[in-house]
């Protein structure tokens, strides 16, 4: 079994005011792999980074570093480096005494100082930049000055909070191949923090899903993508059409008023689920061929494909994606297989499940 280099365990944190941040944390980090904290503001993500950086003393629990406890480690003296939102680059600073700093400040030999800082602005692919003022600088070479900055201190784990977040969309696009190459070079381990879904499903080799302080889900980008765990996951990540129903035996699911053939099984005969269908999975088809029929209310261009609003007659909203455009007001049939269709527990009570099915079958 693989050694955490990262390790939390039993981890909370509730502030003075008695807002809790945390709730009975557990993680573990490998080395040499690249996770991603994922969920919105205020889910807890920011204060595990630093806690693990030691920006934030923690309540209860455990923080292990390579199996030692570094609750009472100072930031200074923990074996990682930070890259903070804002870059946190000193303006008054080169390039090159940006990067130097920690070294500097480490009493670093000089010779030494030069050949490492040379060496993490090649890994950058900035090292002709060395002079450059920060403010001559665009916002993707400052982002890389500051991994650079961490870097060159040859930390075992680099914490990455929402680095991206400032940069325009194509620049991010860029951002998030350079960040994924960089990590499997250096070969360390990358702790990401982002709300950004698309950008978690890109890097990670695993993501934590979070909210309201607690980790919800943790696996590996396809995992969370396909087998979401609940309502709030399948949300989350991506787009999803949700439908209550009812797990009638193993691989037989109903919903809308008919039974279909599902691929999930393990559930009790009739427990209530929700049924988890991708824009991307469902099919436009003739009404007749259909499994289920919509008329469509609205559809909008997306460069790759045509995002399309469509309602069944019961009134619930369905969101389709095609290559195709169609027509509003048209009526059309959604086609779907036992594959597209992910079946999850249902985590409300039974009986707010049932009246919400029971709104869905009148």
């Amino acid at each position: 079994m693989e050694k955490a280099i990262v390790e939390l365990k039993g981890v909370s944190k509730v502030y003075d005011d008695g807002f809790v941040a945390l709730k009975d944390i557990d993680l573990k980090l490998n080395q040499g792999e690249f996770y991603t904290l994922l969920g919105p503001s205020g889910s807890g993500k920011t204060t595990i980074l630093r806690a693990i950086a030691g920006f934030t003393d923690v309540s209860s629990g455990e923080v292990l570093f390579d199996g030692k406890r570094i609750n009472s480690i100072p930031a200074n003296k923990r074996q990682l480096n930070t890259v903070f939102q804002d870059y946190a680059l000193f303006p008054n600073m080169n390039v090159f005494e940006n990067v130097a700093f920690g070294l500097v400040v480490s009493k670093t030999p000089k010779d030494e100082i030069k050949q490492r800082v040379a060496d993490a602005l090649k890994l950058v692919q900035l090292e002709k930049y060395a002079n450059r003022e920060i403010t001559e600088l665009s916002g993707g070479q400052q982002q890389r000055i500051a991994i650079a900055r961490a870097v060159v201190n040859q930390p075992k784990v680099l914490l990455l909070d929402e680095p991206l977040s400032a940069l325009d969309a194509k620049l991010r696009k860029d951002m998030q191949y350079e960040l994924r190459d960089l990590q499997q070079r250096l070969g360390i381990t990358f702790l990401f923090v982002t709300h950004d879904q698309e950008e978690a499903l890109a890097m990670s080799d695993e993501i934590f899903v979070m909210n309201d302080g607690e980790i919800l889900q943790k696996g590996t980008p396809v995992d969370i993508y396909d087998e979401p765990i609940n309502h709030f996951v399948a949300n989350f990540i991506g787009e999803s059409n949700i439908i209550p129903g009812k797990m009638i035996e193993d691989y037989k699911v109903e919903f809308l008023g008919h039974q279909f053939e599902s691929a999930d099984a393990g559930m009790r005969p009739n427990e209530p689920v929700e049924v988890v269908i991708r824009p991307e999975d469902l099919v436009i088809t003739s009404p007749e061929n259909g499994k289920l029929q919509v008329k469509v209310s609205d559809q909008l261009f997306r460069g790759d494909y045509y995002e399309i609003l469509a309602y069944d007659s019961d009134g619930n909203e369905w969101l389709i994606h095609s290559t195709n455009a169609t027509e509003d007001d048209k009526i059309v049939g959604l086609s779907f297989g036992p594959h597209d269709m992910h079946v999850m527990r249902y985590h409300e009570s039974e009986e707010n499940f049932n009246e919400r099915l029971d709104s869905y079958e009148d």
